[in-house]
């Protein structure tokens, strides 16, 4: 808004918005259709939080920290990361566009944050499809190796073709399926360890939280004495990093949400406890079923167990084997394939969505706006779909270890893209303080705020720069592994400076923050239904056929 600009009242937003969509109360002021329901949201959320690290990548993390070093590093992220979510509960649930915390940055901080922000994460996601079709390679090959790793990859690509490029409403159902598989290997797993832990297994074992003491709470890593043993809570903690996610998919979807003011805060408000539930309770299982030093563990993460591939390294299915329990390991393993197949469906999502999100603020080519009939947008799928082809280096396995490596370039962007949250809340917070806007009067209130915001910049700040501190060991640099940690690091400031010097943008003001944007429309979008918000489990009672005569969502206009 310019200095002489007279500035308009929300009502006169709210009639602009109507007017120029013809009497018609519009979805989105982009191309985008609200088709997400309540619970496809909730299980989205789910399902772009959970993937292959829960099951499988979480033994690394316990035998480099043992299982009091796990549960502290992934309790202590999860607070973390809570704080984060409060951050972005706020405005997400107030301004739920398309491209959410991407368009957010560039809107309310600097455009060439926004820019930042938008190729970091597109990067981020987009790099990590090829990596779950390779998991689901190599967790399909503990049921045998001679699967054609090809064959694998190009079905991969198709189904995700298919439940990305039909319409946002077929994604959202598949991603509804998909995740309620990983909820249900989660209770399996969780189950599992209770029942055998007390004695429910062929040994009759009742073994308790015995690896807790024998070997130990805590494990020694690159060094030795209490120092080995933080360095094993930091080795957990950066595994922490990678496992713990999840605001940033709210984000993402809030723009093809019905009712987001409901529906999307809704969302945010079950991450906590979903936290707690799926990756707390879940190092707390993992480090009571196998002990961290525990030989196939060991061997297969050194190398040294030749062709289980990375199912075989998940504690519970090492668990199930070392207690002889027959069949589950393999019912573990398929729901395994759901999960990881669920994953890269998320992440195939969100990456399109970010290229979107550029493209619609500019800072992508405009032929990326270009949407189907459905709300899809469609050149954007196609250039994301370009990066799922890279799953095809597995066939060589020298390409494996360079796509390998590729990956674990970009393991810190998923910290940049909280840390830019973190950065964006505080901007946003300034703008209400500066420009009088009663935070308590939106439809999601954040507590102790902008101190979680600050707490949780910090820390993030902290655990990216110090992310590859072992590189730095005396003897242990290597070129290779500094651009591996450090990468991402040195990309994310020549986005910014790059772009600032391109366009030559400027720090928005806080009296100068648009704190309107979309929201009038969204109310009117919003007030247009005639029926009430549908809670999550009638939903789900009426999609099984338990319960009749459920009102739909229902508009007015």
């Amino acid at each position: 808004m310019g200095a002489d600009e007279e500035p308009k009242s929300y009502d006169n937003y709210v009639q602009e918005s109507a007017s120029e969509i013809n009497g018609h109360v519009s979805d989105n002021a982009d191309d985008l259709q609200r088709h997400l329901g309540n619970r496809q949201i909730q299980l989205i959320a789910i399902g772009g939080s959970i993937g292959t690290a829960l099951f499988v990548s979480i033994g690394g993390a316990l035998n480099k920290g043992g299982p009091g070093g796990l549960l502290l590093a992934y309790f202590f992220y999860s607070c973390m990361l809570g704080l984060v979510n409060n951050c972005m509960a706020e405005m997400v649930t107030q301004f739920p566009v398309s491209g959410g915390f991407i368009r957010m940055a560039g809107k309310w901080v600097d455009e060439a944050l926004g820019f930042t922000a938008g190729w970091n994460f597109f990067i981020y996601e987009a790099l990590l499809i090829p990596f779950e079709i390779t998991a689901l390679n190599l967790v399909l090959s503990f049921w045998r190796d001679d699967i054609p790793v090809a064959a694998v990859c190009a079905v991969c690509i198709v189904l995700y073709a298919l439940c990305n490029v039909l319409a946002v409403k077929a994604y959202g159902e598949a991603e509804f399926w998909l995740s309620g598989g990983k909820v249900f290997l989660i209770l399996i797993l969780f189950s599992f360890t209770f029942i055998t832990m007390v004695g429910g297994n062929p040994q009759h074992d009742a073994y308790g939280f015995r690896y807790w003491n024998k070997p130990g709470a805590f494990a020694e890593y690159l060094s030795t004495g209490s120092l080995g043993r933080f360095e094993g809570f930091l080795g957990a903690l950066w595994a922490a990093t990678f496992c713990i996610v999840g605001p940033e998919y709210i984000s993402m979807v809030s723009g093809e949400a019905k009712r987001p003011r409901v529906y999307i805060k809704n969302a945010f408000k079950t991450v906590y406890w979903r936290f707690g539930f799926f990756f707390i309770l879940g190092a707390l299982c993992a480090g009571i079923v196998i002990p961290y030093n525990d030989e196939t563990l060991v061997g297969i993460l050194k190398g040294h167990s030749g062709g289980s591939g990375t199912a075989a390294a998940s504690p519970y299915v090492i668990a199930m084997k070392n207690l002889a329990i027959p069949v589950l390991p393999h019912v573990t393993n398929a729901l395994l394939v759901t999960s990881i197949f669920s994953a890269g469906n998320t992440y195939t999502y969100c990456a399109s969505r970010s290229l979107y999100s550029l493209a619609i603020e500019g800072r992508a080519p405009k032929i990326l706006r270009k949407c189907t009939k459905n709300g899809v947008p469609i050149y954007c799928f196609l250039v994301t779909m370009i990066f799922p082809f890279l799953s095809f280096l597995q066939v060589s396995d020298g390409s494996a270890k360079v796509l390998t490596w590729l990956v674990n370039l970009i393991t810190a962007g998923g910290a940049i893209n909280f840390i830019i949250m973190c950065i964006t809340y505080i901007a946003f917070h300034k703008a209400c303080k500066a420009q009088g806007l009663d935070r308590r009067t939106l439809p999601y209130y954040a507590y102790f705020q902008p101190y979680s915001a600050w707490i949780a910049l910090v820390f993030l700040t902290v655990v990216v720069f110090v992310y590859g501190y072992s590189v730095f060991l005396p003897g242990a640099f290597t070129v290779e592994g500094f651009f591996t940690y450090y990468t991402m690091v040195g990309i994310a400031p020549i986005l910014f400076v790059f772009w600032k010097l391109v366009k030559r943008t400027k720090v928005v003001a806080s009296k100068e923050v648009d704190l309107v944007w979309d929201a009038p429309l969204i109310d009117a979008y919003e007030a247009s239904f005639i029926t009430p918000p549908i809670g999550f489990w009638t939903e789900i009672l009426q999609l099984v056929g338990l319960k009749r005569h459920v009102p739909v969502d229902k508009r007015s206009v």
